[in-house]
């Protein structure tokens, strides 16, 4: 599906209906926002269910066992990016 918006002074772009309705788009849907200096892309960003959530934890546990990570080793480097993020 194709089509044409335009941008407002404010920098604001309106999705076309046909567009919100599929992907199941409302007021307050969050996007991330990809930009190559030639194209953009908007990736709709939804919040996981809780059964996504649960799978999503337990994958990130497997993979950390396998690499030999103790829940130390995590809470160090959480530590960490948050300090670096402060600076």
């Amino acid at each position: 599906m194709a089509t044409i918006a335009a941008m407002s002074s404010r920098g604001q772009i309106v999705l076309p209906i046909a567009i919100r309705k599929k992907l199941g788009l409302g007021e307050g849907s969050q996007f991330l926002v990809v930009t190559d200096n030639e194209n953009i892309l908007l990736k709709p960003v939804k919040e996981p269910s809780l059964d996504e959530f649960y799978s999503l934890i337990e994958q990130a546990q497997r993979t950390a066992a396998q690499l030999g990570l103790t829940e130390e080793d995590i809470n160090a480097e959480i530590k960490a990016m948050r300090a670096q993020k402060r600076k």
